[in-house]
């Protein structure tokens, strides 16, 4: 099994905005006083835009989907939260905690994933646990270690346990469970996406260990790191709130490995950080400053992989 994939997914906004629905518990989200909608709308497409000539211009693919206007999905910037794209060909889509998110799900993404060449053999559905209030939101919630089979989870109002046990037993992967926590007014909650505070590449793992308050949990982690022979690049709740969390290591058609990420997350890490990751990879950043602002993610988010196989 693949770790990194050369082909990835992106959404280009039209209706792009603070998603009010997923601000209860995104605490990443900021409203931009003194900027008209149409406005940060038009700077989350510049910023799209720039992003994605920057990985196209290092050949990695980038298949790009149109939002429409007609669906009210301010988030359609993240498509990794609905839906996953396996090896064997399988498709999963994904219960969403938010009702305007769900509206992002669409047939015509599969059409356009068909229409490259890409196989689908199969779609997963779990989004009929939407009517339990049960969600787990795709990658966003679930780091895959796909090489060792394991999924990492942090639990909270977007991942439940349950369902993340009964994704690990129909794709086989041992779940790795804990809870994230970062500080609000004084008060530990749960960070809303495990993408937030933990990335999965090859060597190396990039993880906000003091977001962990249980020690047992953090040090099962660190074990199941560490089994698996990933250097542990540890980050602090600060740089988490710079998304230096919220990366993906991707390929490009001559399987050079890139480590994606904002210039905000570039910016807060430090040199020895910095040096660490570029052992095993280069580092390609973008300004994504209006989107993390407004949609409380970041670079891994806007970027759902492809590792379907082709006709």
């Amino acid at each position: 099994m693949q770790q990194i994939t050369n082909t990835i997914l992106m959404i280009r906004p039209v209706n792009f905005r603070m998603n009010e629905q997923t601000a209860v518990n995104n605490y990443y989200q900021k409203v931009l006083k003194n900027i008209l909608p149409e406005t940060v709308n038009i700077k989350a497409q510049q910023e799209f835009d720039t992003f994605v000539e920057k990985l196209r211009a290092v050949g990695i693919n980038v298949i790009i989907a149109q939002d429409t206007i007609e669906s009210d999905t301010p988030d359609s910037i993240f498509p990794n939260n609905w839906i996953s794209f396996h090896e064997r060909g399988d498709v999963v889509l994904y219960p969403m905690f938010a009702e305007n998110r769900r509206l992002e799900r669409s047939e015509d993404i599969l059409d356009l994933i068909e229409s490259e060449g890409f196989v689908i053999q199969n779609i997963v559905d779990y989004t009929t646990a939407e009517n339990e209030n049960l969600f787990l939101e795709g990658t966003g919630s679930l780091l895959l270690d796909r090489q060792n089979r394991k999924a990492y989870c942090a639990l909270s109002p977007r991942a439940d346990e349950e369902l993340l046990i009964e994704f690990c037993e129909d794709f086989e992967y041992t779940p790795v469970v804990f809870t994230a926590n970062q500080t609000v007014d004084g008060e530990r909650l749960a960070i809303y996406h495990t993408n937030v505070m933990m990335c999965l590449a090859e060597e190396f793992s990039v993880i906000c260990l003091d977001s962990i308050d249980d020690k047992s949990e953090r040090k099962n982690v660190l074990k199941h790191l560490k089994k698996d022979g990933k250097e542990v690049i540890a980050i602090t709740e600060e740089q988490v709130t710079n998304f230096a969390g919220n990366m993906l290591q991707v390929q490009n058609n001559d399987g050079k490995k890139y480590m994606i990420m904002s210039n905000a997350a570039h910016q807060s890490l430090t040199k020895k950080q910095i040096e660490t990751i570029e052992k095993y990879c280069e580092i390609l950043s973008s300004s994504l400053d209006t989107i993390e602002a407004c949609g409380g993610g970041s670079a891994r988010c806007m970027m759902a992989e492809v590792f379907l196989s082709k006709a």
